[in-house]
């Protein structure tokens, strides 16, 4: 039985014959693009009245992320540039000292170590959670709004108000801030602000964690939350130490809370799509016709035109299970004995009815059928036959049985047109007869 590769009448799919998708053994990774919006709040002396967590203050990432073990892919290094403001507005009404603000514009450049948890989690999954810890470098260049637009200064009231004067003096006029951030808090002489130009740059720690979700095999966006711990206690101005207000004991630190969207456009991809050599030839479709519907193409069919339903070989001809040469479909005796005579339907006949049914023939006799006639009346011509292998044509007896085969004399005939064989035509031609004499 004959399993078909394709379906009679199917239409085919010539592209996949110019083409072969391979499996990349292995990959090179290339830097992961990362885009982050996000907000940052501010945690440390000077408390945030204003803005809530949920809030915060806009800051925008890009980090830059490749694999440290490009084997596993369990551990990701990111370099990160991260730019944004911190703000903190403190008011109290019964601490008038307590009512204290700052801005500052935050640069930091940083890199930090990422766990997926790929001993768990496989690549491909929706969701993967993450842990990061990283070191970074901050800037940071606090200053306060300690005066309106007119150069007015602040003065805070018990009442909740803010006046041109400090609340000993009536009638002082009211003010109302305008959030303009103008004065550099290092360098204000008073007893509030004591610090001195100290440094502005700073050491964190950050520690992050949140969920990825995939999108596709070249892009995932992120929700994550990350805790910078900073080296310093000045970020606000205020310090456990150095200055008239005493801030907690402790150094600043901030959140930023994002929303990340990562793109890996320049690593290899998993597949990779092959172009065959052909594949810049004009196919024939009658290449691959099939026509006589025996799910053998034309092009390799040995027996063109089968009946449609008959069963048939890998060559495309007809199945002939007693070798008869009458394929099944047409044999009326599916189990002639080997080498029996046998007519066009396949029955057994005599010697003699098969020979008068090829005489009238105009076509030659086929070799197939030369072959078995031979061989057939072989045993008679030997037993009517005294005639003894002549010595030069010994050697030509392979099975020494004192007689020229058929197949000893078809051998002898392709090894002289071979030109392996010391014999010239005449000899060729005596062999012939003594053949015929036997």
């Amino acid at each position: 039985m004959v399993v078909p590769l394709l379906s009679y009448g199917q239409e085919i799919d010539y592209d996949s014959l110019l083409q072969r998708v391979d499996t990349v053994e292995n990959p090179v990774y290339k830097p992961v693009v990362s885009l982050a919006y996000g907000v940052l709040n501010f945690r440390g002396d000077v408390k945030n009245s204003l803005i809530t967590p949920v809030v915060g203050n806009q800051a925008g990432m890009l980090s830059v992320a490749t694999f440290i073990d490009k084997k596993n892919q369990y551990y990701i290094a990111n370099f990160n540039f991260l730019l944004g403001k911190l703000t903190a507005n403190e008011y109290s009404h019964t601490d008038l000292t307590r009512n204290l603000n700052f801005e500052t514009w935050l640069y930091s450049f940083g890199i930090n170590v990422e766990y997926r948890f790929g001993h768990l989690i496989t690549n491909t999954s929706f969701i993967r959670p993450y842990v990061s810890l990283g070191i970074e470098n901050i800037n940071f260049s606090s200053k306060g709004d300690l005066e309106d637009a007119d150069g007015q200064a602040y003065y805070y009231w018990s009442d909740g108000t803010i006046r041109e004067a400090p609340e000993s003096m009536a009638g002082a006029a009211t003010l109302y801030r305008d959030y303009d951030y103008e004065t550099d808090l290092r360098l204000r002489e008073n007893t509030e602000y004591g610090l001195g130009t100290y440094n502005q740059r700073s050491l964190a720690i950050p520690a992050g964690a949140g969920l990825h979700f995939l999108i596709n095999s070249r892009a995932f966006f992120s929700l994550g939350v990350s805790y910078h711990y900073a080296f310093s206690d000045y970020i606000d101005n205020v310090a456990y130490e150095g200055t008239s207000l005493q801030g907690a004991k402790g150094n600043d630190s901030y959140v930023y809370s994002h929303l990340t969207v990562h793109f890996d456009l320049f690593s290899d991809p998993a597949t990779r799509t092959v172009d065959l050599m052909y594949a810049d030839a004009e196919f024939d479709p009658l290449f691959f016709d099939d026509e006589d519907g025996d799910f053998v193409l034309d092009v390799s069919d040995r027996c063109p035109g089968t009946p449609y339903g008959v069963e048939v070989d890998t060559l495309g001809c007809p199945l002939d299970g007693d070798m008869d040469r009458v394929p099944d479909y047409l044999d009326q005796e599916l189990e002639t004995a080997p080498d029996a005579w046998v007519d066009d339907h396949g029955v057994t006949v005599s010697e003699e009815a098969f020979y008068a049914s090829i005489e009238p023939r105009i076509e030659a006799m086929q070799r197939e059928d030369v072959e078995a006639y031979l061989t057939m009346i072989r045993s008679e011509y030997r037993l009517s036959s005294s005639q003894v292998i002549p010595e030069k044509f010994k050697s030509l007896d392979e099975d020494n049985d004192g007689y020229i085969s058929f197949e000893e004399l078809l051998k002898t005939v392709d090894l002289y047109f071979d030109f392996q064989l010391e014999l010239d035509i005449d000899e060729l031609r005596e062999l012939n007869g003594f053949f015929f004499s036997q």
